[in-house]
């Protein structure tokens, strides 16, 4: 169960990359007004939903103890995160401020992931 365990642990950081890495790749064109929401960006996040939801499901049968609040935060930071990126995902330009917010959001989920205990 932990190889398991640590190989979603790792699908979960490659969908973390890919949905940071679309954001920091963009910043120079978010500096311009001509930042967009890369399919990358959405293929992240929905990458990190999944492998998120099959590593709290493989936690609780290996018979660990989750922090559920701290779970349902990291879900609702990635829900906003996937309904932004989603709805905006075929626009040319997106606003600064979304795309910031986007990028914001994605590096508190971090954040959340390492610093709460």
């Amino acid at each position: 169960m932990s190889v398991l365990i640590h190989l979603f642990v790792g699908l979960h950081i490659i969908g973390i990359a890919a949905l940071l890495g679309g954001f920091l790749g963009q910043m120079k064109a978010m500096g311009a007004g001509q930042a967009r929401f890369t399919p990358g960006m959405l293929h992240g996040a929905l990458t990190m939903l999944v492998t998120g939801v099959v590593l709290v499901g493989l936690r609780e049968m290996d018979g660990g103890t989750l922090n559920h609040v701290k779970i349902g935060v990291k879900l609702a930071v990635l829900f906003v995160i996937l309904a932004l990126v989603y709805v905006k995902r075929d626009d040319e330009r997106v606003d600064k401020a979304l795309f910031g917010a986007v990028g914001g959001l994605t590096i508190a989920n971090i954040f959340i992931a390492v610093l709460w205990r």
